[in-house]
């Protein structure tokens, strides 16, 4: 099986700009190759001409820039504790400031509307980091009765992810950013003569920091060039979803939209750890609590093929499932993606067949999340680079 992707993504459509963001970075890196994506209302670079498999070496062993369309969305006021225990299944009160949460909101019905990472800037101030779909509606729709204001911050994301990465964010605060920086740990720093917002964080599995700009406030030129002379020697290089892609997958890190949707519940995408029943009451809880605790959502590995989304999974002659999203791990030199099953159930371990739709059948293993580091040390800084 050849580790190598094809020269750009499949589907690839031409689409109107005018409803959609630009990103302030764009110019920095467009190319006659580029093509772009679209999440949260923003566009980013699903692909960039670049091969992936170099980008994703260069992500595990040195540190790559990427251009993303997360968007924060800060709530402030002082119902705001109140408010946001009310939205999410997890714990705010009791959020640091200073730190961050992964936090899912679900439906009345239980299923996950958005999951994200929830900052606490001071005592009565948030950013909810949407990875996509229609969150401002939501928090305004539920808004009523709570002393809080929800507004957009205009800050674009760029992930700086790798094990330099920490050397390399050194170098750009003049030695602020150092180990002392904990995963999950955010503040604002000086880079480059700017105030921004940096968090130890990521969408790669890898050591990585968030860096946030401050709306049209941040010199995006400046902040990129600096960066970029701070990474010099250390191996930084700039890359897309393409490379980004493969790693979450291996990282066992789903999307929202494609991985699960509000049709699934946190358990059956395999996140129920996120789940705080014992809080008061939040949307969804009543239901949750009578929720079967079985997953849907497993990891697969195909030694012969790259799975690829829509793919059915089949057990003799029963279709069990579909996958995902699906690619081909360099470190793992095998298939792997997500498979969400039709039904409920214990099925790590079981062997069934992937069908790409061609005619033939491929051999296949069902396996929990994620395909390594389930302990988390890599982003914990605990792990060297990648061999």
């Amino acid at each position: 099986m050849s580790d190598s992707k094809p020269p750009g993504p499949p589907e690839t459509v031409r689409i109107g700009a005018r409803r959609f963001e630009q990103s302030p970075y764009y110019d920095f890196y467009v190319n006659e190759a580029t093509v772009l994506g679209v999440a949260a209302g923003r566009f980013y670079p699903s692909y960039n001409g670049e091969d992936p498999v170099a980008t994703y070496w260069a992500l595990r062993r040195e540190a790559v820039l990427f251009d993303v369309p997360e968007k924060p969305w800060q709530i402030d006021g002082p119902d705001a504790v109140a408010f946001l225990e009310r939205l999410f299944a997890r714990r705010v009160g009791n959020l640091a400031v200073g730190r961050g949460r992964y936090a899912i909101a679900c439906t009345a019905d239980g299923g996950i509307f958005m999951d994200g990472i929830l900052f606490r800037l001071d005592e009565s101030r948030f950013w909810y980091v949407q990875p996509d779909g229609a969150l401002e509606e939501w928090l305004l729709a539920h808004r009523a009765g709570f002393d809080v204001n929800v507004t957009d911050p205009k800050s674009r994301v760029l992930q700086l992810q790798g094990p330099s990465s920490m050397r390399i964010l050194a170098a750009a605060s003049d030695g602020a950013i150092d180990a002392n920086m904990k995963y999950f740990d955010a503040g604002h720093f000086d880079i480059g003569g700017q105030r921004l917002y940096v968090s130890r964080t990521g969408w790669t599995g890898e050591l990585g920091y968030e860096i946030y700009s401050d709306g049209a406030i941040t010199d995006h030129a400046r902040l990129w060039n600096h960066l970029f002379a701070a990474g010099a020697g250390h191996g930084l290089v700039f890359g897309s979803l393409a490379a980004m892609g493969i790693r979450r997958i291996e990282a066992g890190i789903l999307d929202n939209l494609s991985d699960f949707d509000a049709s699934m519940t946190p358990f059956e995408a395999g996140l129920g750890a996120f789940i705080e029943l014992d809080k008061d009451d939040f949307i969804g809880r009543a239901a949750l609590l009578g929720a079967d605790r079985r997953s849907l959502l497993y990891g697969l590995e195909c030694p012969s093929r790259e799975p690829r989304d829509g793919a059915a999974i089949v057990d003799g002659s029963e279709r069990v499932g579909r996958v995902t999203t699906g690619a081909w791990s360099p470190f793992l030199e095998t298939g792997i993606g997500y498979v969400r099953f039709d039904e409920p159930g214990d099925r790590a371990g079981k062997k069934l067949m992937l069908d790409a739709g061609d005619g033939e059948l491929a051999d296949c293993r069902i396996v929990t999340l994620p395909f390594y580091d389930a302990e988390k040390r890599i982003p914990r800084g605990l792990v060297e680079a990648a061999d």
